[in-house]
């Protein structure tokens, strides 16, 4: 693997809220922003263990969401288009300001479909450096739907398929290229909740080998799956980015969430991922989503996010 970089004190990192919901059939996950932001994680806020963890840290605040003002006609597919296509260019705006300031984003969501801005805006800085990056994507579920495709209509199960090209044109060509993507630079980890037409699109784009399901780390161990994603990753030339998706861990430790399925990762096994992630380096953009405050019990699961982006940046034990 190529990228041994430690966290150390010349380090930057930018936080970013993106307070989008409407992407989700379930309200609240807009609020995970600020839940994140403002929880104290024994006794301190996350801006300030980041700090502790020898980075110089800058909270650049919120991207304006341009939010729907009318309810999703049920023949709407992709819903909130319009909505969607303007808020990515806001997101794209802050996170490209965060990258050419030489900070890394810490990106706080809100619904998956967020990614779709987020990444495409990291892609695109990076294209304009002559280069790639890679995307490691935590999730119970594919987010590999395409209008054709999803049951819903929700974009948050469609960001995956825009990155890689496929699906609404509007969405597919932000930034003005696509795809944002390249498929063997991309590894999925915690998938256990796929929709039919989702699984025929991995097999038939040949990306099986990119998936590490919960049946795979049953199997093989969270260690073993997620060093097999950041060597698929690492092997763009950029670096990877890394988006997580709360609903990859089980119910149990994670009930602040709109999608939840049984059967997921225990608080441990997702820690230790991202534990190794930080401890290989190469880790470009850090992305936390569907926190629902409104779903979550006693606070843990806001609280949980807050901890894991502590470990992604580089947080031990000892």
């Amino acid at each position: 693997m190529k990228f041994i970089e430690k966290p150390g004190k010349d380090k930057k990192v930018g936080i970013l809220g993106v307070p989008l919901g409407f992407g989700a059939g379930r309200a609240g996950s807009e609020l995970g922003v600020d839940a994140m932001r403002l929880s104290l994680i024994r006794d301190k806020l996350l801006i300030e263990h980041i700090a502790e963890l020898g980075y110089e840290v800058r909270d650049v605040g919120d991207v304006e969401i341009v939010k729907p003002h009318r309810v999703s006609d049920k023949s709407e597919n992709p819903k909130y288009l319009h909505e969607m296509i303007a808020s990515c260019k806001n997101m794209s705006d802050s996170l490209k300001e965060i990258l050419a300031s030489g900070e890394m984003p810490v990106i706080l969501g809100g619904d998956h479909s967020i990614a779709i801005g987020t990444f495409s805006a990291i892609s695109s800085f990076y294209k304009e450096q002559n280069n790639e990056i890679g995307l490691i994507w935590f999730d119970a579920h594919a987010d590999i739907n395409t209008h054709e495709t999803s049951p819903s209509g929700n974009i948050h199960g469609m960001p995956l398929a825009v990155l890689l090209g496929l699906g609404n044109e509007k969405l597919v060509n932000l930034e003005g290229f696509s795809p944002k993507l390249k498929p063997e630079y991309f590894a999925h980890v915690g998938a256990r909740d796929l929709d039919e037409g989702e699984k025929r699109r991995i097999h038939e784009l040949g990306m099986r080998d990119n998936f590490f399901t919960m049946s795979d780390i049953d199997k093989r161990g969270m260690l073993a799956c997620v060093k097999d994603a950041i060597m698929i990753a690492s092997r763009a030339p950029g670096g990877f980015a890394v988006t997580f998706d709360v609903d990859m861990i089980d119910p149990r430790f994670a009930p602040g969430s709109g999608t939840l399925v049984r059967g997921g990762t225990t608080y441990r096994e997702a820690h230790l991922a991202l534990e190794v992630i930080a401890e290989q380096g190469g880790m470009r953009s850090f992305e936390i989503v569907e926190v629902n405050p409104m779903l979550d019990q006693s606070n843990i699961t806001v609280e949980l996010a807050g901890e894991l982006i502590l470990s992604a940046l580089g947080k031990t034990i000892l």
